[in-house]
């Protein structure tokens, strides 16, 4: 037995369902300002680790899209990164380990002095992430607690009720429709998009470049660089070129099949 259709109130799109969709887009834009102006302009980067990371990054590059290369000019770039002696992957030998302080300006060398701003600004990254979500949420559970405002225009199973009707306990009601909490956590994901179109492609993503920065200070250049030259080495190298008429043909004949 199917559950029956709900009139949703225009009033319940006016007052909850686009306030809480344009509160969380101008504090999502106000958090991006705050962010660029505790932003520390200041970090020291070490040109050695820039070049290790880059040069990794160049041969999983060249592994990744080598069907578009000849084969010679393929052979020619592997030998640039895998020469045992002139390669690039070979440059570094044995090396100490890696100080997983030493990304943030804190290893515990000769001389060395701790700088503990990396830190400091990592830490007000996290606060200006954790500290507007915490309010959000607080927010719409207090205000807007039990409302139903949306419905999802496509047949759902059971297993999306749980995610969908957080703060609404009716097992009678259709899973299609959307609590005022559920709406959060849908805003909360899915304005990154508009976020990316409005403040640019790579503004909300701080938090994961903060985290990709962390692994490339902390990584093991040996490791890196051995593990990749060993990728790039077993690579079995096809050229796409002359298969592409052949592809496309395929193509337009599953075409003319389907019409």
């Amino acid at each position: 037995m199917t559950a029956p259709d709900i009139y949703l109130d225009a009033q319940i799109r006016s007052w909850v369902l686009v306030p809480i969709t344009l509160a969380m887009f101008l504090i999502g834009v106000l958090r991006h300002l705050v962010q660029q102006l505790m932003k520390n302009n200041n970090v020291k980067v070490e040109l050695k680790n820039v070049r290790e990371a880059q040069c990794v990054l160049r041969a999983q590059r060249l592994r990744q899209n080598s069907g578009y290369l000849p084969p010679s000019k393929f052979s020619s770039k592997r030998l640039f990164f895998t020469h045992k002696d002139l390669g690039v992957l070979h440059e570094i030998k044995d090396q100490a380990p890696p100080n997983p302080l030493a990304a943030f300006g804190m290893g515990g060398g000769a001389g060395a002095t701790p700088d503990p701003s990396q830190l400091v600004d990592m830490m007000k990254k996290n606060l200006s992430m954790v500290v507007p979500q915490i309010v959000q949420y607080n927010w719409v559970a207090f205000f807007f607690s039990g409302f139903v405002v949306a419905k999802v225009p496509f047949a759902l199973t059971m297993r999306f009720r749980a995610m969908l009707q957080r703060g609404v306990d009716l097992n009678s009601l259709s899973v299609t429709y959307v609590s005022s909490l559920s709406w959060y956590f849908l805003n909360l994901f899915g304005l990154r998009g508009v976020f990316s179109i409005v403040l640019g492609e790579n503004s909300i993503d701080d938090y994961a470049n903060m985290q990709n920065q962390m692994q490339m200070g902390m990584q093991d250049a040996p490791k890196a660089y051995t593990m990749e030259r060993e990728n790039l080495e077993l690579v079995s190298h096809t050229w796409h070129l002359p298969l592409v008429e052949r592809h496309c043909i395929k193509m337009l004949q599953e075409k003319i099949a389907t019409n």
